[in-house]
């Protein structure tokens, strides 16, 4: 385990190394409605991107890490500033039971964190603060589901029908990286290294615009013809496990991994179960309202992103 963050920590050197003659005094990065996000607060961000992802700091994806840092730290303040608001209270317990099951499942020694936080750089604080901001946002989007009420049987039963359907139809399992026009500039320099690097899933987690980055970009099962033609050709040409150049569509671009055909002629269909329905919706429902809610909130926030 030692290793693997010691290869880490050296990864993070480049990126130390490259603002060793940075001013030292604290700037601001950016205002979220009146509230400060300092450069130093990217740094910490930075640094801890990189020791979580495992990401490579290259001229690949240099750019496209601190954008993404910066998004992540004016969405982190807009969720904490909302969750106060709404009354939503995260305790230090809370927020040390999160950094154990982190430390469970990256397998690091119990307690061990906090030295590997050190060694990269990452101010401890800063890293509870991101947690606080995962556990608030979560916490806020339960209450809105309450409202909303949960899956009724006649919608597990629809979806077992519209399952039973798509059983007959040719159709491919996918996953994306969407990314918005704004923020697509360096777009290219992701496609290149997305093929030299085997890790979607975890690019699709860090950098995607689409909710399905909270599922590694997996978009599952979709049914020849559901989507836009534009995308549907580019599919169509794939092999399984092969990358698209950047597609654009609308407000962005997207990245496709074709990562399985199925054609009901050839291939055994299975059904799935009513849990795995449920499931499914549920997780629907779920990813629709994280969107939405947190669209609502950037466009009634004050964001100042400073140069």
């Amino acid at each position: 385990m030692k290793k693997i963050f010691f290869c880490l920590i050296l990864s993070l050197s480049v990126l130390q190394n490259t603002q060793a003659n940075a001013q030292k005094s604290v700037k601001i990065a950016a205002l979220v409605n009146g509230e400060i996000i300092s450069n130093q607060d990217i740094q910490n961000r930075m640094n801890s991107f990189l020791m979580t992802s495992q990401i490579p700091l290259n001229k690949q994806t240099k750019a496209l890490i601190e954008q993404k840092v910066l998004h992540n730290a004016i969405d982190e303040k807009i969720k904490l500033q909302t969750a106060e608001k709404e009354g939503i209270k995260v305790s230090e317990q809370d927020i040390n039971a999160a950094i154990k099951n982190f430390e469970k499942n990256n397998k690091i020694p119990q307690g061990e964190l906090k030295n590997i936080l050190k060694q990269a750089k990452v101010s401890e604080k800063s890293f509870r603060e991101q947690m606080k901001a995962d556990l608030a946002w979560i916490r806020l989007l339960r209450n809105k589901l309450r409202f909303e009420g949960d899956i009724t049987q006649k919608e597990i039963e629809q979806g077992l029908a519209e399952a039973k359907k798509d059983l007959n139809t040719p159709k491919y399992f996918i996953s994306e990286i969407f990314i918005k026009k704004e923020k697509a500039k360096d777009i290219q320099d992701l496609v290149d290294n997305l093929n030299k690097d085997p890790r979607f899933e975890l690019y699709a987690m860090k950098f995607s615009d689409s909710p399905s980055a909270a599922k590694g970009g997996n978009l599952g099962w979709i049914n020849q013809g559901q989507l836009p033609d534009k995308l549907e050709e580019v599919i169509l040409s794939l092999k399984e496990g092969e990358i698209s150049q950047a597609i654009p569509l609308n407000d962005g671009y997207y990245i496709i991994r074709l990562n399985q055909k199925f054609n009901p002629k050839k291939d055994k269909p299975q059904m799935p179960s009513e849990a795995e329905i449920k499931n499914y919706l549920t997780n629907q429902k779920m990813e629709r309202l994280s969107q939405k809610y947190l669209q609502d909130l950037r466009v009634n926030s004050i964001i100042e992103i400073r140069n």
